[in-house]
């Protein structure tokens, strides 16, 4: 498809930016095109724009048809082409925001991303970041770099911030049903950015400022992480003690009022959690300011994988364990979808193989993964292979997990979700924080 001449054969439509189409991105664009939107989808990675152009989705939680639907509407314009952008209102960023190997903030992305549209944009060109990161990007990244050409928030153009709130897999909460965090550098930025996204999402929250909506992202996801890794200690805990942490988590959360249930695993993953938390330490590091919890609950998530090989191991014997055959289920960092950035089974994997053992894995959602520079294929999950290993750990719960199967002819089966309760294992059964089962 020539972009060019499909812009200029719809110039009467509204037509918006987004550069980035991953898991935030390419969602997005599609809500926008359901919405009437023209989308210019701009993506470096030439694969991507290949798939999406062939009508073939490479988010497993997207079908193709919806990108088929969307393509065929000519409202979506998948390219690698930033010149793109001087035909859109409004360009939204939606780049990955990692950490460094250091732990620390990496805006690669974002900064070449602002560098590669500043030359493209016109005068009163909207640009509104959604990717996560610490409060102050918006004022100290984004305002600086448009500075430098000369270009004034509020006149010359108009900046934004509304964080992403994808939530992969969760089929109560689409995106269009998630209230929309919006904010502006300015009153004029905050109107055009409401305006845009009201014509979008059914409900948007303003807030004071772009550094208040920042702030927001890391809060939620602070909160998230500082509670499940606390309810990851307290299984730990109740290990010691001989109790189901399972058990009290489903008392204590009879109570109506001031409890809310997080469930422990083998750690936490995804971008945002084990991520965002990061952001916001080493920005009030900059302030001379400190948070003990942040700190705290990042040691005991990555606890986590490092207590399950300790019990693997102390129910191996130690000459089993030396060369054990030990199949992990699921690497996805949460129940059906396919995504496993940050995933805690990667590093189970790591630290077992570090340990000696032959690792396998199954996932029906991801065929591969890379595990210290070398690849790893999903297994197929037959009777012959799990009956092969000393021991199964499912560590992702997939809706699809064959429990029956691995409940009858796994040697040693260690559950990190619980989805064996009530259930008889033929020979050894542990659940993580279950005590002695």
């Amino acid at each position: 498809m020539d972009i060019e001449q499909a812009i200029r054969d719809s110039e009467d439509q509204r037509t918006v930016a987004i550069l980035g189409l991953g898991y935030v991105g390419l969602p997005l664009a599609l809500l926008f095109v359901k919405s009437g939107f023209r989308v210019l989808g701009i993506d470096p990675d030439t694969g991507k724009i290949d798939k999406l152009h062939k009508g073939i989705s490479y988010i497993h939680e997207i079908e193709d048809e919806t990108v088929k639907e969307a393509m065929s509407s000519h409202r979506f314009l998948p390219t690698a082409q930033y010149s793109a952008i001087e035909a859109a209102e409004a360009v939204i960023i939606c780049v990955p925001t990692p950490l460094t190997p250091y732990g620390t903030p990496d805006l690669s992305y974002l900064t070449g991303a602002i560098a590669m549209l500043v030359p493209e944009m016109k005068r009163g060109l909207l640009i509104v970041l959604e990717s996560s990161t610490y409060p102050g990007t918006t004022r100290e990244v984004l305002l600086p770099m448009m500075s430098k050409r000369g270009l004034k928030a509020g006149s010359d153009y108009y900046a934004a911030y509304s964080p992403e709130r994808v939530d992969p897999g969760n089929k109560q909460y689409p995106l269009e049903k998630i209230p929309k965090i919006v904010s502006g550098v300015t009153e004029r930025c905050l109107k055009k950015v409401s305006e845009l996204y009201g014509s979008v999402f059914p409900s948007i929250h303003p807030v004071s400022s772009t550094d208040a909506a920042e702030m927001a992202k890391i809060l939620e996801n602070t909160y998230r992480l500082v509670n499940i890794s606390f309810i990851n200690e307290m299984a730990m805990l109740c290990d010691r003690l001989d109790l189901d942490i399972w058990e009290v988590i489903e008392a204590a959360g009879t109570k109506p009022f001031g409890f809310q249930k997080f469930s422990p695993g083998p750690g936490i993953g995804g971008h945002c959690i084990p991520v965002d938390p990061s952001y916001l330490l080493w920005k009030v590091k900059q302030h001379e300011m400190n948070s003990e919890f942040i700190q705290l609950s990042n040691a005991v998530n990555h606890r986590m994988p490092h207590y399950i090989v300790q019990q693997l191991k102390q129910a191996l014997s130690p000459k089993t364990y030396l060369s054990a055959n030990i199949m992990v289920y699921g690497v996805a960092y949460k129940k059906d979808i396919a995504d496993c950035r940050e995933s805690a089974a990667i590093d189970l994997i790591e630290l077992l193989r570090l340990e000696g053992a032959n690792v396998y894995y199954h996932d029906p959602f991801v065929p591969d993964i890379t595990v210290s520079s070398t690849t790893l294929r999903s297994i197929e999950l037959t009777e012959a292979h799990v009956r092969e290993m000393d021991a199964v750990v499912i560590a992702t719960d997939h809706s699809n997990i064959p429990l029956e199967l691995l409940m009858e002819h796994a040697v040693l089966l260690y559950d990190t979700r619980n989805v064996t309760k009530g259930m008889a294992a033929r020979t050894g059964l542990i659940r993580l924080g279950a005590g002695r089962t």
